[in-house]
C-alpha cells in the first residue's frame, strides 16, 4: 500500500510503498492520554512510527523495532526527539 509518510533524513514528506504484516509491524491500543503509537513498522532497514490522530506517519532511517525495544514510549520519545515541535500534520 502507498502512503504519505514524513522522511525524517530528508525533513520532508515522501510517499512509500508499506506492507503491514504481524512479521514487520506491532500494533497498540489507544491511550487515554491522547498522545500514544499506533503502530511500529520495520522497513528495509527502517524504522515507520504511525500515531494515534491525524499527524503523518514518520520515517527513521537509522532505526528498527528492536534498536527502541519495541518500546511504545521509546518511540515517543525518538519523535520528540529528531522532529521539532509539531511536525507536519495532513489536518
Amino acid at each position: 500500500m502507498k502512503i504519505t509518510v514524513w522522511n525524517s533524513a530528508k525533513s520532508r514528506l515522501e510517499t512509500i510503498d508499506v506492507e503491514f504484516t504481524d512479521d514487520n509491524t506491532t500494533w497498540f491500543e489507544e491511550s487515554e492520554e491522547g498522545k500514544s503509537v499506533q503502530t511500529l513498522t520495520d522497513i528495509d532497514d527502517r524504522l515507520l512510527i504511525k500515531e494515534h490522530g491525524y499527524n503523518y506517519p514518520v520515517l527513521f532511517n537509522d532505526k528498527s523495532r528492536n534498536d527502541i525495544g519495541n518500546n511504545e514510549k521509546a518511540a515517543l520519545t525518538l519523535i520528540e526527539s529528531r522532529i521539532p515541535g509539531n511536525y507536519i500534520d495532513n489536518n
